[in-house]
């Protein structure tokens, strides 16, 4: 039983693992907690509960994100924001999200009621997968100020919309940007999260402090040739887009692995149409999502990655005046000239290319979103002190903490997480390093409030 847990890491991940099934599960055999679902309205009730038993005085803002706060030695301090998501992909892990929420309040529990400089808020965010409503990090951007209020003109597969899920609640879509924190109510942010990566198990280390979130372009490519009969169109006269689309993939694979860095590049959706097995596919649209800690590096990284494209589509791909026919512009990655570095394997200047149109459309360009490094150097001194070596590496997730840096500095720790799986049944996080998270944690709220305090 969670409530027979003592304190600490241990009861952390027991309350994930109770947060894992029914009634907080919107799916009866999987888990799936979707943003303002019966199963996170669930989440809310069962979380608010521990952040009392903590010692926290808690409420809903109007976007729908539990908020406990635990009060300073001052009036109304700022406050120090321990947050993280409470939110579900489908058939998802118990930790991705919630392990950080529950060890915030592990930590207010830890004080036992000693009162600090600033006060502390443990913020469990609705919204960050993005699993329900087609946009992510609805609520953190709430928060952080930066919501553009058109986003929540929106519906979810089955049609319910953001401000019927919201009246559900008993909540007011015309009231949720006034969740927005004033300037100057944040001290700073600490995420403590899944590393979703297989680094910190690979060197033996339970913790390490993110250095930053990387940069991410994504885009969306439709390369168009000639639908034909699958028995009657000879080979040399094909104009087979879902072919011309695999030389692409594995092109991209090429040059992000080339890179022998951080660098990764992903094709996560394809689709040929249309779709029959005795036609060749006229038309295939797939992914494309690049990411890295230094934003030149991924700027580079798809400026080559869509030269290769094109090269492999044909000469008539390469973008003209004006840009890419059929795209939109592509502001953050230099214009790309036509193919001249020689890619082996790749066509160049026509020769042996496949007479395929492309179109490239951005989809979205997130900024790099470093963290604070008088934060970072807080982390490792704790991390130092609980006995741990210091490990500092960059995220390749996205994170709340990238919307929260408009906001305040922020700082994220990472856990090791088993064979670095995540947004999987199969996650796991052992208790034994949850506990050590929290160790880390404790001792940079410790080394904060040194900071402030005049003595």
């Amino acid at each position: 039983m969670v409530s027979a847990l003592p304190p600490g890491g241990a009861r952390a991940v027991a309350r994930c693992d109770e947060l894992g099934v029914a009634p907080y599960s919107d799916l009866p055999d999987s888990l799936y907690r979707g943003y303002l679902t019966p199963a996170h309205r669930a989440a809310l009730d069962r979380v608010g509960a521990w952040m009392v038993e903590a010692g926290m005085q808690i409420r809903i803002d109007p976007a729908a994100n539990l908020i406990g706060r635990y009060e300073g030695l001052a009036p109304d301090p700022p406050a120090l924001i321990i947050a993280s998501h409470i939110d579900s992909v489908r058939d998802g892990g118990r930790y991705d999200g919630p392990l950080g929420i529950m060890l915030g309040i592990e930590a207010v529990a830890a004080l036992q009621g000693r009162r600090l400089p600033f006060a502390i808020e443990v913020i469990a965010f609705g919204d960050e997968e993005g699993s329900r409503f087609p946009a992510a990090m609805l609520t953190s951007r709430a928060v952080a100020g930066t919501l553009d209020a058109s986003a929540l003109d929106m519906i979810d597969a089955h049609g319910i919309s953001v401000a019927e899920a919201l009246a559900e609640m008993g909540l007011d879509v015309v009231e949720y940007l006034t969740a927005a924190r004033a300037p100057g109510t944040a001290l700073a942010y600490l995420e403590a999260h899944i590393e979703q990566g297989p680094l910190l198990e690979a060197e033996g280390l339970a913790v390490g402090t993110v250095t930053g979130i990387a940069a991410q372009l994504r885009y969306e490519i439709t390369v168009t040739g000639t639908a034909g009969h699958a028995g009657t169109t000879s080979m040399p006269l094909r104009r087979d887009a879902l072919a011309g689309a695999a030389e692409m993939i594995l092109a991209v694979e090429t040059i992000a692995g080339a890179a022998a860095s951080d660098l990764v590049a992903t094709v996560g959706r394809i689709e040929a149409s249309p779709g029959a097995a005795n036609v060749i596919p006229g038309s295939v649209t797939f992914t494309l999502d690049v990411r890295a800690g230094d934003p030149t590096r991924r700027d580079e990284a798809a400026a080559d990655i869509l030269e290769a494209i094109r090269a492999i589509a044909g000469p008539s791909s390469f973008p003209r005046e004006g840009g890419v026919p059929g795209s939109q512009a592509i502001p953050s990655v230099a214009p790309v000239p036509p193919p001249s570095r020689g890619y082996s394997g790749f066509a160049q200047d026509g020769a042996g290319s496949r007479n395929l149109d492309v179109a490239i459309t951005l989809i979205h360009d997130l900024p790099a979103s470093p963290c604070d490094p008088a934060l970072m150097d807080l982390l490792d001194a704790a991390t130092t002190a609980a006995g741990h070596p210091i490990r500092r590496l960059v995220s390749g997730a996205g994170h709340d903490a990238m919307v929260m840096a408009a906001l305040c500095p922020t700082a994220m720790l990472f856990i090791r997480c088993r064979g670095g799986i995540s947004h999987n049944p199969a996650e796991h996080v052992d208790p034994a390093d949850a506990e050590i998270a929290l160790a880390v944690m404790s001792g940079f709220i410790d080394r904060l409030g040194a900071t402030l305090d005049p003595a």
